[in-house]
C-alpha cells in the first residue's frame, strides 16, 4: 500500500484545486496534447487501443507491453503559429523485473518574441518553450489485467514567467482477447507545482479522468472505440456570453441561459473513433472529438472541426504513422511519426536487449 501513497496524495491535491476545463486556467496545458500521430488520428485521446504501436502508451502507461522492447518513437512537426513540436519515446522490457519501462521527452518551442515597452521601443528578445521528461513502468496482473504508472517532470518557460511541477499518470487495462474487448481507465496529469508562474498564486494541473473501451471483431477488419474524459465534472462547457439573455423582470443578476444544453454537456465528454485494418501492414484511423468541434468551430461554417483521420504502415523494422486533425476551418494540423524496432534493425548478434517478445493482444 505504501507504494501508492505518493500517487494518491498527488491525485487528491490535484482534484482539490481543479477548475473548469477551460484553456489558460491550468498549468502545463501542453500536456493535454497528443504525443503521437496515431493518438491524434483517433481524436486526440485514446487509452484502450491495443494496437502494436509503442507510442500509444504515452496516453496510458498500462499499454506498455514486452512486445515494445527496444522500440524508439520519434515525432517532429510544426504546430500552429510556427510552434515546433518534438517528441521522443523509448520502451525497454526488463525480464528480471517482469516490468516494461518507457522513457519519454516532450518539447514545444514557441519561437523568439520581441520585448518592448509601452511606447513600442524594442528592449530585446526572449524565447518561450515547454517540455516534460517522463518515466513509465507497466506490469501484468493475472492473465487479463495490466497496470502502469508514469512519473513526469514538466517545465514551462513563457518569457518572464516560469513554472515547474511533478505529475503522474496512473492507468489500468482489462484485455479480453477471446472476445476482443479492451476496457481501460486512466488518471492523467495529476500532481503538484514545484514553482508557480506567479509566486503565491497556484493554478490547477490539467488533470483528467478517462475511461475507454475498444471492441475488435473476429470476422471484420475494423474496430470501434469510445472514450469518456473529464469525468470528475459534469458541465465542461465554455461559459459563452452569447448563451445568456437579459430578463428585466428579475432583480439582481438579470442573465439567464436559454437552454439546458443537456445533450451538448453529455457529448462533450466523449470521443468516438474507428480503425480499419487492410491486412497486417496498413491501418486506417479516424476520430471525432465533440468538445473540440463545439469550442472551435464557427457557427457560420463548422467545416471539419473536431474530425481527424490518419494511417499507419507497419513494417518489420519500422512503423510510420500520419495524422491529419481539424481544429478550425483556418487549416488542419498534419502530424508524422516514426517508430523504429531496434531489436529488428540491429539483429540478434548475441546482445541481450535484442530479444523478441510476442504480441500479447494479437
Amino acid at each position: 500500500m505504501k507504494k501508492f501513497a505518493l500517487p494518491l496524495w498527488l491525485c487528491i491535491q490535484s482534484f482539490s484545486v481543479m477548475a473548469q476545463v477551460n484553456g489558460g486556467e491550468h498549468m502545463f496545458e501542453f500536456l493535454r496534447l497528443s504525443s503521437a500521430p496515431h493518438i491524434t488520428a483517433l481524436g486526440g485521446m485514446s487509452i484502450s487501443n491495443p494496437s502494436a504501436d509503442a507510442m500509444m502508451s504515452t496516453a496510458n502507461p498500462a499499454l506498455l507491453r514486452p512486445e515494445f522492447h527496444t522500440t524508439l518513437g520519434i515525432v517532429q512537426n510544426n504546430y500552429y503559429a510556427g510552434t515546433k513540436v518534438n517528441n521522443a519515446y523509448y520502451a525497454h522490457h526488463c525480464r528480471s523485473l517482469q516490468t516494461t519501462f518507457g522513457f519519454g521527452v516532450q518539447y514545444f518551442n514557441y519561437g523568439t518574441f520581441t520585448i518592448s515597452d509601452v511606447n513600442g521601443t524594442k528592449q530585446g528578445e526572449a524565447r518561450a518553450n515547454d517540455y516534460s521528461l517522463q518515466l513509465s513502468a507497466s506490469r501484468s496482473y493475472l492473465t487479463r489485467w495490466r497496470y502502469g504508472m508514469t512519473l513526469r517532470y514538466a517545465h514551462s518557460n513563457l518569457i518572464e514567467k516560469k513554472a515547474s511541477g511533478i505529475l503522474f499518470d496512473l492507468g489500468v487495462i482489462y484485455a479480453d482477447t477471446s472476445n476482443r474487448i479492451y476496457i481501460a481507465s486512466c488518471v492523467r496529469n495529476a500532481g503538484i507545482a514545484i514553482k508557480n508562474y506567479t509566486p503565491g498564486i497556484t493554478q490547477p494541473m490539467p488533470i483528467d479522468l478517462q475511461i475507454g473501451i475498444t471492441k475488435r471483431f473476429k470476422k471484420a477488419p475494423f474496430s470501434l472505440q469510445a472514450l469518456a474524459h473529464h469525468l470528475y465534472e459534469w458541465d465542461i462547457r465554455y461559459n459563452n456570453p452569447a448563451d445568456q439573455t437579459n430578463n428585466q423582470l428579475l432583480l439582481g443578476d438579470t442573465s439567464t441561459t436559454n437552454k439546458s444544453y443537456f445533450a451538448d454537456k453529455l457529448f462533450r465528454h466523449f470521443i468516438f473513433a474507428a480503425e480499419l485494418n487492410l491486412g497486417k501492414r496498413v491501418e486506417i484511423s479516424m476520430g471525432y472529438n465533440h468538445m473540440r468541434r463545439a469550442e472551435l468551430a464557427l457557427s457560420e461554417k463548422k467545416g471539419m472541426s473536431g474530425f481527424s483521420y490518419g494511417a499507419g504502415l507497419y513494417l518489420n523494422k519500422f512503423t510510420l504513422h500520419f495524422a491529419r486533425s481539424y481544429y478550425h476551418i483556418s487549416g488542419p494540423y498534419n502530424e508524422l511519426g516514426l517508430s523504429i524496432q531496434l531489436n529488428q534493425l540491429i539483429g540478434s548478434g548475441g546482445i541481450a536487449w535484442t530479444t523478441h517478445y510476442a504480441n500479447a493482444y494479437r
